[in-house]
């Protein structure tokens, strides 16, 4: 016989229970429903997130705060503590208990598939009927606000640990106070925009640039916080810098290649408004077209200025001849927009 002591909370859609399990315990008693035909409330487990927490997991600094949510079918009586009045003793046989996950089934068996074994916090709603457990599943994820991503990296200016965002991060900020940089006050930092010219956001800036980095910005981090040696990897040709500290090298290729950009197209680079050359489309663009560009000229040895002038000189004498422009109506504010542009500065690459 097992004993919880469970806190009550009180709130408009009912009494439910605040405890803690470990993750074991709580795996052995509890089921996920998943969603079919007519049938259950859960979605399918998702084998590329399981395999995200399980690697989060091996974080020296891993946390789960949130809690559980597990509905149990239970006729037994909760019994009052004699600690406090919010307080109940919850006793079960733990063979004879089994929950059914309403929240947190990719937690779960994420730390369950990697071994780990931690107290949860766990919430238990007793009684509840199939309509009621279908609502708290749609409540609860329909309503959750995603974080803003240029804050999600702005904070990993606080870390101490080393990461593909934190450099990202860095050279953002650099290029956003640097007075020579092409990027000067131009970044929305935090997504607050305080002039018109600041077409391109912290978190646009960051997510594209890391791409030219890793694969997994997490697995590397989780490593470089476990002392692992992280390995370079060529379809990321500013890895090699970064797992050798040399963000400043970083940070000199992206201002020759935008500083030839914007001396190549001044007016589209400083009228963002008509031009697409500075927000999203142009700037992702143009990192596409490094993933491949850049490799040969670093085998080359030249990542100069000069050498990204003639590029974007390239691109200019390719525009005039089939009469195109940085707009939308030729590079529309899409995927598909990105890789019309990123392949013209490909084959502008090429013929230099």
């Amino acid at each position: 016989m097992m004993k919880l002591l469970l806190l009550r909370i009180d709130q408009p859609i009912g009494t439910f229970y605040y405890g803690k399990l470990r993750s074991d315990l709580l795996s052995s008693i509890s089921y996920s429903n998943e969603r079919k035909l007519n049938s259950g409330n859960q979605r399918r487990l998702r084998q590329e997130r399981l395999k995200e927490i399980e690697k989060y997991c091996s974080d020296p600094d891993a946390a789960f705060p949130t809690p559980i949510i597990i509905a149990i079918s239970d006729t037994a009586e909760l019994v009052q503590s004699s600690f406090a009045p919010d307080l109940y003793e919850y006793a079960f046989e733990e063979s004879e208990l089994n929950g059914e996950v309403l929240d947190g089934q990719h937690r779960l068996n994420g730390i369950i598939k990697s071994g780990m074994q931690i107290e949860l916090p766990v919430v238990f709603m007793f009684n509840l009927t199939e309509e009621e457990k279908a609502y708290i599943f749609s409540t609860i994820n329909s309503n959750q606000q995603k974080v803003d991503k240029s804050l999600i990296y702005d904070l990993f200016e606080l870390s101490e640990s080393r990461s593909p965002y934190k450099t990202c991060h860095d050279i953002a900020r650099m290029m956003n106070s640097d007075v020579d940089s092409p990027f000067y006050s131009r970044l929305k930092m935090l997504e607050t925009r305080t002039s018109e010219y600041e077409s391109l956001s912290q978190g646009t800036f960051v997510r594209y640039l890391s791409t030219l980095i890793t694969s997994s910005h997490n697995s590397d981090y989780i490593d470089i916080k476990n002392g692992k040696k992280i390995e370079d990897d060529s379809k990321y040709p500013l890895r090699f810098f970064f797992i050798n500290n040399n963000d400043d090298v970083i940070y000199k290729i992206l201002f020759n290649c935008f500083c030839a950009a914007k001396a190549a197209f001044l007016i589209q680079w400083n009228h963002p408004k008509q031009y697409i050359l500075t927000k999203t489309t142009g700037f992702g663009a143009i990192i596409k077209s490094l993933k491949v560009i850049l490799p040969k000229m670093l085998s080359e040895h030249d990542v100069s200025q000069k050498k990204f002038s003639d590029l974007f000189t390239s691109l200019k004498n390719l525009f005039d001849e089939e009469g195109l422009d940085f707009v939308s109506t030729n590079f529309p504010p899409s995927e598909m927009g990105e890789q019309k542009l990123s392949s013209y500065i490909i084959v502008a690459f090429e013929k230099i």
